[in-house]
Order: C-alpha cells, then structure tokens, then sequence
C-alpha cells in the first residue's frame, strides 16, 4: 500500500524493518521481509510505476506516438519509451568530480530503480569471482565463496524465472533456466564465426519468462522491447515482480517521493532508530522509525547515505569507523564495435524481434595469465531487424560507393534522397551487428567516491563528489576487446564501421560509470578494519544496519551484478528473519 497518512513530521508507528531503496537488493529484501511477516517500510525516491498501468505503458506504441519519435529526454536518457525514469543529470541533484577524474552517474527515479530498463542479462558469479585475490595477487577476496551463494541463487532462479542451457562451465554456473529462445539469423552467423575462431557462444541467460512460472506473471510474447517495461510482467523488474507482491502481502508501507537524508541513531547505543527523508514534493522533512535498517539505495546513494549520517558517536558517518566507506567503488568495463555484412543486404522480411536483447553470448573464455591483463570480460551481440525508431539510418551515405556494397557490380554514389534513399534502406536494414564487451576491473582504494563539502542538492543534502581512473590493466581489456570484436566481423564476412578505436582514445573504453553497473562503495569483510560490512551485509558497528544493494560487493566479476545483488540480498534478508526469531534484532 502506499499511504500518505504517514508523512507528517515524525510518526509514531515504529516498523520492523525500514528499507531504503526499491530496487533489485531493496524489492528483494522487501518481498522477503514481509513474506516472513515483519512489517516493512520501503523509502523511495522516485514515483510510483506499474508498467501494466496505461498511464505508464510505453509497450507497442509507435514511434510517431512520440513528439520525438523515440528520441532521448533529459530524463529518458535511453529513448522517450524507455522505462528508466531518472538519467546522468537530474536537475537539482548535481554530483560532482575531483579535477583530472571522471565519472558518471546514472540514477533511476522510479519504484524498482534501475531494474526497469536494463539488459536483463543475468548471470551468477562463478567460484573465481569470489576470490580473484588467491589467484592473481590483486584486489581482496570476498568473505564468502560460491557455495555460500549457490543456494540463494538457484532461490532466485526459481522465484524470478532465467531461461538459458546448463552447459558444465566452471566459473560460469549453470542453474535452473527455462527454455532459451532460438537465435536469430545474425546470432547464427555469429556462431558459426565464433566456431571457426574457438570463441565459445551459448544460449544467452535472460531473466524473461520463456513459460510461465506462475499466475501473476505473464509468459514473454517477443516484442523485443523489455526495456520499456513489461505490461505481462514477463521480464524482470523489481517494481512488478518483488515490490507489488510485498504490498500485497499488507506488511509493506511504500513511501514514494522520499528522498534519504540520514540514518537516525540512538546516541547511547549508537542503534540506528530510522531514517530522516525530504518528500520530494512537498520539500518538507520527515522521519520513519524502524528496530532495522536497510540500505538498497545503489552503491553510490548508500554510501552518501552512510557519509551524511554522521553524530558525535559517527563522526565520519554511521559504520565508517574503518574509513572505508565509499573506497573502492568500480564499475565494469565496456567497449563496443559495430559493423555491417554484405550477406545480409536485400533481407527477406520477416518478424525476428524475440526477447529485448541478445539471444546469445560469450562468456569469458581465455587464460588471464597468458595475457596483459588480469581479469575477462564477456560480450554481448546486437542486430536483427528491430523496429526502426530515432537515429534509424544515420550515416546511410557513407555506405554507397563502396565496391563490396554495390548492387549488380554498380557503384553507387553516396547521399540521395527520395525513391533511391528508400531504396538504400530496404537494402542494408538487418545487415548491422553489433559487439558489447562488459569486463571486471581492479578494485583500487584510490577509486573513490566522498561528500563535496561545498555543494548541495535542492534538498539541502550533500552530494558525492568522485574521484576515479581507469588502470592500464582495463584500457589493455579494452584493445583486446577490440581485436576480438575485428576477428569475428572479419570472420562474418563484414565491414566493421568507423575508424577502429586505438591508444589516443583508450580503445573505446567508455568511461567509468557509463556502463552504470558500479559497485563496492561499503564493502564486505572479516576484517572491520578494513571493511564496512561483515560476511552477512550487517554493519560491523552498527548491529541492526544492513546494506543489501552492490555496495558490499569486494569486485565486480566479468558478470552483470544484478543476479548477485537478488541472492546477496535473499541471503541478508533470510538471515535478518532468522535473528530476529532469536531475539538478537
């Protein structure tokens, strides 16, 4: 239920568990909490969304039912129909960077966060990502290993629904998936390359319902447009699938248009007591009260939350006796090539869309220690013949004039318009592919993100201010992503497009927080020097304060971090309920 009564100045109801956040670890620990009978608060800072509500749907509408026919807005930054409500830059939430640094950060201002419109590629952290310290001397390893995970992720695998194929790989686990969908014609002529170079390419794995897995959520009909969010809720999104049924549950409390100031504490215990928000419309300023407290805010959001909350008992902020909060942030690495393929001009229509995204992948597949760099990255593919929106066939002129493009061994000049402008697009549209390279970087200490002491948000709260640099291990990644991505474009038969990135522009490599998958701003450890949280996500100096987003992530992994922030949390959470019982929160 979202219920209004419940913003004046300081209410008097205390909840069991207050969560701030309603994304992946928040909606998690939510559906969790309030299954198991504990009343829950949920603090978010956006606005409400159902995907399924007509007055949010941007599903199977057109491109012309767009002002801009799909193009960006400031806060759409991916396309006027994608779901994700929020961008780079919110006006009146700046962020700031320490001179010669950068990076960019991405926040959803929505119910469900940043799980409205991602990839929905989801993928476990296999038994190296645990502990890459034991293996190449760098970084830390976490607290726990695989085995302390795997049952929490074949949990979520079973309760949100994965399709992809068991294929017996190490490091890449298998677990319980639905059926994968068939791959389309550009995924099996990149399968057929990648055989011919020894690059391994399997099913993808996707949290999209293939069947059904039960009666409130729908089975995928291949639209391709997940990231507008889902009317059947087929796909994943926290908002529909974990949030929605936890209100249902009648122990859930969903604030939204709360904006986090501070954890508020006891000054004699140092308990946290609750949390003090802004209501974004109203700009007045309220409390919750709650026995626990949750931060699943994202990595970077928490640890402001953390570095804000600070008294004469906190005074570098709650949990930070370490010093640690906000070291250590990373985010993945990606760079990307596109190219086109002469086979595929002239296509025969037909409809391809499948799932939103890839139908295959690669995982990481090559021995590091043969290599300039210490840690893999996958890769994503990208083509077919989708449905043509804003930005559809720019750059078309510079196709024509090319031999290997001509048509009946007739050169054809570039630019036109009219009859043989439509002509050019008929011919190349579904000829392009494209190449996404997702890789896990160092951790460094010296990758930071801290409070800019002289800047404030519309609400009075300080902001982050970052400081962060890619290493060369990462731009050495990103040329060997590169050289591969060349390899299989030359294999397919095509034409890469564009000048190939080089050492000028560090291999394409996009910037840090471009990929908007960081994490490890308040991370885990057994040691509380050292570390912000212990091995269950409870703050080693603050008993009944939790963090179940990527925050305590130790790495990144060569995986998306999403299915590991769904376990993480299911594992924090269950372990809240079981203390509880025993009478230790």
């Amino acid at each position: 239920m979202i219920n209004s009564s419940i913003y004046i100045k300081s209410q008097q109801e205390v909840f069991d568990v207050v969560i701030v956040g309603s994304g992946a670890g928040g909606g998690m620990a939510a559906h969790t909490l309030a299954k198991a009978g504990a009343k829950v608060c949920i603090l978010e800072a956006g606005q409400p969304f159902d995907p399924a509500d007509p007055k949010d749907m941007t599903q199977l509408k057109w491109p012309y039912e767009s002002l801009r026919r799909g193009a960006s807005s400031s806060l759409r930054n991916f396309g006027d129909f994608d779901a994700a409500y929020g961008g780079w830059d919110i006006e009146g939430e700046p962020y700031t960077r320490k001179e010669g640094t950068k990076f960019d950060w991405f926040r959803s201002r929505m119910v469900g966060g940043r799980t409205n419109h991602w990839g929905r590629i989801s993928l476990r952290f296999g038994p190296d990502d645990f502990k890459r310290k034991s293996i190449d001397g760098l970084g830390d390893d976490w607290p726990i290993g695989y085995d302390d995970m795997k049952p929490y992720y074949d949990k979520v695998d079973k309760m949100i629904g994965v399709f992809g194929t068991n294929e017996g790989l190490r490091n890449d686990p298998d677990g319980y998936f639905l059926p994968p969908p068939k791959p389309r014609l550009h995924e099996l002529m990149i399968k057929k390359a990648n055989k011919a170079l020894g690059i391994p390419t399997y099913p993808s794995r996707m949290s999209m319902l293939t069947k059904p897995i039960n009666s409130e959520r729908g089975s995928c009909f291949y639209c391709g447009q997940c990231n507008r969010g889902c009317s059947a809720y087929a796909d994943f999104s926290s908002s529909s699938v974990l949030v929605k049924p936890a209100v249902q549950t009648g122990n859930t409390t969903l604030l939204p248009f709360a904006m986090a100031r501070e954890v508020m504490t006891d000054p004699i215990t140092g308990l946290a007591t609750g949390v003090s928000y802004v209501h974004t419309g109203t700009m007045q300023e309220y409390s919750v009260k709650g026995k626990i407290v949750v931060l699943a805010a994202s990595a970077g959001e928490t640890a402001r939350l953390l570095l804000n909350s600070k008294s004469s008992r906190f005074p570098n902020g709650i949990a930070n006796s370490s010093g640690v909060v906000g070291k250590y942030i990373n985010d993945s690495t990606g760079a990307s090539r596109s190219a086109i393929i002469p086979s595929l001009f002239d296509r025969k229509r037909y409809n391809e869309d499948g799932v939103g995204g890839m139908h295959i992948y690669t995982p990481w597949w090559l021995d590091n220690k043969k290599l300039d760099f210490p840690r893999g990255y996958h890769i994503e593919y990208g083509g077919g013949m989708g449905m043509p929106n804003y930005g559809f066939g720019w750059g078309i002129e510079g196709l024509n004039g090319k031999e290997n493009f001509s048509r009946d061994g007739i050169k054809k000049a570039a630019g036109g318009y009219g009859a043989t402008l439509k002509e050019d697009y008929r011919r190349f549209y579904g000829a392009y592919v494209g190449f996404a390279g997702r890789g896990e970087p160092v951790p460094r200490e010296d990758n930071y993100c801290e409070i800019d002491p002289n800047v404030v948000d519309k609400f009075g709260i300080p902001v982050l201010r970052f400081n962060y640099k890619w290493s060369d291990y990462e731009v050495k990644q990103a040329k060997h992503m590169q050289d591969t991505f060349e390899e299989i474009i030359h294999s397919m038969g095509g034409e890469a497009l564009g000048k190939k990135p080089g050492a000028e522009n560090n291999y394409g490599l996009a910037d840090p927080g471009r990929i908007i998958h960081e994490v490890g701003t308040a991370r885990m450890g057994n040691d509380k020097n050292t570390s912000v949280l212990n091995s269950n996500c409870q703050a080693h100096d603050v008993k009944n304060l939790f963090v179940a987003d990527a925050a305590p992530f130790v790495s990144q992994g060569d995986k998306n971090a999403t299915w590991t922030i769904l376990a993480l949390s299911l594992r924090t959470s269950e372990y809240i309920v079981d203390q509880r019982k025993k009478g230790n929160l």
